[in-house]
């Protein structure tokens, strides 16, 4: 992607409109935040760790760095994901241009080569000329401009001090990722490239497992040994990303009925539907590695290998990043933030991402939106504004600024008040975001 300075109109912009804000931590709701904020030529002071000290889930030094899976979910209008995405970018998201832009296959989803997604958000958000980083880890905001505490949910250090003093504590759950394997090492002689019931373009490579092998294969999982988590807690597992393990324990079946459900797939070398199936899915634009769809785990790294190799067609798996588990934090949203996302002891200090209490990946970058969009307005003189309640995007923000008991939340219809109608609901949030867009340029 390239950035046009002059057609943004920055070199126009009078000098007392470039003020100054600082955004600390510059993943995917912190790089949302800097881009609404330099479209509107303010300059941002970027305070990033990376360099110094990176937390147990980062690898690289690049923006908007993915940790977990490398897909951002459907772009189905009529799933809640897909239509939170059509509303983001509505308001301009840079973290959709850039998926779009390095999008891999992935069926129904959007997924992405993760490396040159994060070197796509680095280099335009760099290229505005708007942005000083500052590689350190900030204690804590000072009185001077604005804060953005972009840090999301593995927060610590002296900063996380500072946060829990303000805010009463931290709500604590855990969250794992799956590994990823190098391509040349699947057995295609086994495997199967398809989609659940054909949709798609045989996004998929497929490892079928009949009875036998899967029966084998969940009697060694839960008997394998995972990595010790001090404090773990079943009950503080998210539903989303539950390590395979914690899967299996639940019932013999339950993998079946899960991430390794074999419905409308057909294995090539008998005509028939397999017993099970572990689907693999591209982790970059050349195919070079895939991730384990489905397998977040907290396995020991030997174990992960051996049982991952018990599948057919992974025999000779080699594994380049291993699945990890990590504890996620969040504050109490409704106690402490306002409507904007503000704190209310310390106006001057916005949060946003997952730290706020919402869960994944699109859902953190429009927050950084919504914080963005009204820091830009109040250097301008302009009143905030909230998205409407009746869009995804609304419903999000209100649920955890005024929920009575926050819990981690995603894109969900339920929020919208229903999903018996899904394609009414979504053209109808399209429709008041659209309006309230166009009623935001007049004001």
């Amino acid at each position: 992607m390239v950035y046009d300075r002059e057609k943004r109109g920055i070199d126009s912009l009078p000098f007392e409109k470039i003020s100054k804000v600082h955004v600390v931590g510059a993943g995917l709701a912190g790089s949302e935040t800097i881009w609404q904020l330099v479209k509107c030529g303010l300059k941002v002071n970027v305070h990033e760790m990376k360099i110094i000290r990176k937390s147990p889930v980062h690898v690289s030094n690049d923006f908007a760095e993915l940790v977990c899976s490398n897909s951002l979910k459907s772009v189905e209008l009529t799933n809640a994901e897909g239509l939170l995405k059509e509303e983001m970018s509505l308001c301009d998201s840079l973290v959709l241009k850039c998926a779009y832009e390095n999008r891999v296959p992935a069926g129904k989803a959007l997924a992405v080569d993760r490396n040159a997604f994060s070197k796509c958000v680095t280099e335009t958000l760099l290229g505005t000329g708007l942005i000083e980083i500052t590689w350190e880890e900030v204690e804590a905001p000072s009185a001077d401009g604005i804060w953005v505490i972009a840090t999301g949910p593995t927060t610590n250090g002296k900063l996380a001090e500072w946060i829990r003093n303000e805010t009463g504590g931290f709500f604590n759950f855990f969250d794992a990722i799956a590994p990823i394997i190098d391509a040349d090492s699947i057995d295609m002689s086994v495997c199967f490239i398809g989609d659940r019931y054909g949709v798609g373009s045989g996004d998929y490579i497929n490892c079928p497992m009949n009875k036998e092998e899967y029966e084998l294969f969940w009697n060694e999982l839960i008997n394998a040994q995972v990595i010790e988590m001090k404090d773990f807690d079943r009950k503080m597992l998210f539903e989303r990303c539950q390590p395979i393990e914690e899967i299996a324990r639940s019932g013999k079946d339950a993998m079946r009925y899960g991430p390794f459900k074999p419905v409308g797939l057909i294995d090539p070398r008998n005509g028939k539907e397999p017993y099970a199936v572990v689907q693999l899915r591209k982790e970059n634009i050349k195919g070079s590695m895939y991730n384990v769809v489905g397998f977040q785990t907290r396995l020991k790294w030997g174990e992960q290998k051996r049982i991952i190799q018990l599948i057919p067609g992974l025999q000779n798996a080699q594994i380049l990043r291993y699945g990890v588990m990590h504890r996620n934090s969040y504050i109490d949203s409704p106690k402490v933030l306002d409507r904007f996302l503000r704190l209310k002891k310390k106006t001057n200090v916005f949060f946003t991402g997952q730290i706020t209490g919402v869960e994944g990946y699109v859902e953190s970058a429009m927050t950084g939106i919504y914080v963005g969009m009204n820091i830009s307005r109040m250097f301008s003189g302009k009143e905030m504004i909230s998205f409407p309640v009746d869009t995804m995007c609304g419903a999000l923000i209100n649920y955890i600024t005024t929920a009575n008991e926050l819990k981690p939340m995603y894109a969900n219809f339920g929020l919208l008040g229903g999903t018996k109608d899904r394609e009414k609901i979504a053209r109808h949030s399209l429709d008041m975001m659209n309006r309230f867009l166009e009623e935001v340029k007049r004001k």
